[in-house]
């Protein structure tokens, strides 16, 4: 028999495309950064997703070449692709012609009320002012030193935080955050955070709980304290930034 057997022409036709995409992934597939890299490798493919990089239908490059083109372990990659598959947004299939596939988009009205959601948020504007405001308050907190009743509301803050059930997760996490402000020794700063919280909140209500990210995000939140009970500022400034900018990269991914 010649010629492309009927039951795959779908997916020669379909890697053809992912083929032909390739080259057009550079620009956006890059290695991340160590602190962040399951968020970010979640960006870039969320990015390569509704960009069109790769039409729906099309193949997404092998799991070897995507790991080492963003530079994460396969694992952590599996882990990237499982949350996209539950998203509805890719899906993987064996045999011959398999592969991780894009798949059209349903909308039933989700997307275009998503749009609507965040049409009136300047994204980039909340991100950098929440990283701006977090960092500076991390950074006196530990610059000035905590008192003893200080100290144990960060510590208190964060135990909160411990094995919290998911649907509390983010409420909690809100706390932490707002208890640094309120520790740092600026009323100005903790009003303005408050502020910027909120508009946060409503763009992380837009986007799925991510237990990797979650877990991620504690570890974060540990470190953090152990800076500003130490007194590093600089540790503290760093944690904080690199913290804040996994969540903007979550956001970025999933709402731009």
């Amino acid at each position: 028999m010649t010629g492309t057997e009927p039951g795959n022409e779908a997916g020669t036709e379909a890697g053809t495309a992912g083929a032909r995409s390739a080259d057009r992934l550079t620009s956006v597939l890059r290695p991340v950064r160590a602190g962040n890299g399951f968020e970010e490798a979640l960006e870039q493919i969320l990015q390569v997703v509704r960009l069109g990089l790769v039409p729906a239908g099309g193949r997404l490059p092998a799991e070897r070449e995507l790991a080492e083109r963003l530079g994460i372990s396969r694992v952590t990659l599996r882990e990237v692709l499982k949350v996209l598959q539950d998203q509805g947004l890719i899906e993987s299939r064996r045999g011959r012609y398999g592969g991780t596939f894009v798949l059209p988009r349903t909308d039933a009205g989700g997307e275009d009320e998503l749009r609507r959601r965040v049409a009136a948020v300047d994204i980039e504007d909340v991100l950098r002012f929440r990283e701006v405001l977090e960092v500076g308050a991390a950074g006196l907190c530990a610059a000035h030193g905590l008192g003893g009743a200080g100290a144990d509301r960060l510590r208190e803050a964060l135990d909160r935080t411990r094995d919290a059930p998911l649907g509390e997760y983010r409420r909690l996490d809100t706390l932490f955050h707002l208890t640094v402000a309120e520790l740092c020794g600026s009323p100005s700063l903790a009003a303005r955070y408050a502020g910027v919280r909120a508009s946060v909140n409503e763009l992380l209500d837009c986007i799925p709980l991510l237990v990797r990210n979650l877990e991620h995000s504690q570890r974060q939140h540990t470190a953090l304290v152990e800076a500003v009970l130490d007194g590093d500022a600089d540790g503290a400034r760093e944690i904080m930034r690199e913290h804040c900018a996994g969540t903007a990269a979550l956001l970025r991914g999933f709402l731009t």
